[in-house]
């Protein structure tokens, strides 16, 4: 029996990873800041802003599946009915009280890993998935601690 052939998974590029790890800066900031007994008003503004940045990601996460799509000549149409919906959940998400927002927009962070790991694979994207698993854990735990101190 042969073993398995190797694989060639293609590397992520170092921007890539270095932007990805940027864009959580407004989140672990925003997190810990919601924490620090602010006054009142800044506290409000704080988890608002917090939450506003967690609707833009979300929303980015569903774009990528219509930039799927795109490089398609017949996609499913399920890229581009899923593309829409978490901008859709952080709209509503954003106009909630930060502190019910901010929980749904850890979930949709989750919701959209679980289903970019059954859509990435079978677009040649599954190399992608250890970053947006790092990514995605960090984003949501900061959503959620947002949503504790909100």
């Amino acid at each position: 029996m042969n073993p398995p052939a190797a694989r060639y998974v293609e590397p992520l590029s170092d921007s890539a990873r270095w932007l990805g790890q940027l864009g959580l800066a407004p989140f672990v900031l925003g997190a810990a800041l919601v924490w620090l007994g602010l006054e009142p008003e800044l506290h409000g503004f704080v988890t608002q802003a917090l939450s506003a940045y967690a609707g833009l990601i979300v929303s980015f996460l569903g774009g990528i599946h219509w930039g799927l799509g795109f490089r398609m000549t017949a996609p499913p149409a399920t890229l581009f009915v899923w593309g829409v919906v978490p901008s859709l959940v952080a709209w509503l998400a954003v106009l909630m009280p930060a502190s019910a927002g901010l929980v749904v927009h850890g979930a949709m962070l989750v919701a959209c890993y679980l289903v970019d790991r059954r859509v990435y694979p079978v677009h040649g994207a599954a190399h992608w998935l250890v970053l947006r698993f790092r990514l995605s854990a960090v984003a949501s735990l900061s959503c959620f601690l947002g949503a504790a101190g909100a």
